[in-house]
């Protein structure tokens, strides 16, 4: 049995190269869930001269991915390298005193050459999501159009938040990595 209760959802995506897909994932599925939360960090929302590490944590946490209770991630060819998506999963996974932390899912997008989540390179896909799949907390799965199974990973992902503990003891990102890099591991 499908589950039928709905979630916000928090989309964490590269701006630059996946807005295309992102605008695709929230037109097939907006309709079962809740609601889309589209405030994803873009480079220059958050002046990061004038606040410290964790005061940036907190506005994200507060400001971009409130009343969520799942974060998305879309993950294209280049996500694993942008310090906001690293930002975005590690305060999805704080415990706040205004916001429980999230469950959390990696996306392997159509556009990666190694879309197929058999076959994806770990060190190219978010560290510190590649740490959350790792001790069991969060999944990845390859890009579907079946409603029936994002709703079921959403479910899935709701209910890890209660039972496994999250991974969030990596340095946080604090530059976006260069393309000469090929991975992070």
């Amino acid at each position: 049995m499908i589950n039928t209760q709905k979630y916000k959802v928090f989309v964490s995506y590269h701006h630059a190269n996946d807005e295309d897909d992102k605008i695709k994932f929230v037109e097939l599925f907006s309709d079962m869930l809740d609601g889309f939360i589209d405030n994803s960090v873009w480079d220059g929302n958050i002046d990061d001269t004038n606040l410290s590490a964790e005061q940036i944590y907190k506005k994200i946490r507060d400001e971009y991915i409130k009343d969520s209770t799942v974060t998305i991630v879309l993950i294209g060819k280049e996500t694993w390298k942008r310090k906001h998506i690293d930002w975005e999963i590690a305060t999805s996974l704080v415990n706040g005193s205004k916001n429980k932390r999230n469950g959390l899912i990696g996306i392997l997008l159509p556009s990666r050459d190694d879309y197929s989540k058999v076959n994806y390179d770990k060190c190219t896909i978010p560290p510190r999501l590649h740490d959350n799949v790792t001790c069991g907390y969060a999944k990845v799965y390859d890009w579907s159009y079946d409603v029936d199974f994002i709703k079921q990973i959403i479910h899935e992902a709701f209910n890890r938040r209660f039972t496994i503990n999250t991974d969030n003891s990596r340095s946080r990102i604090k530059n976006n990595k260069k393309d000469i890099l090929k991975s992070w591991c």
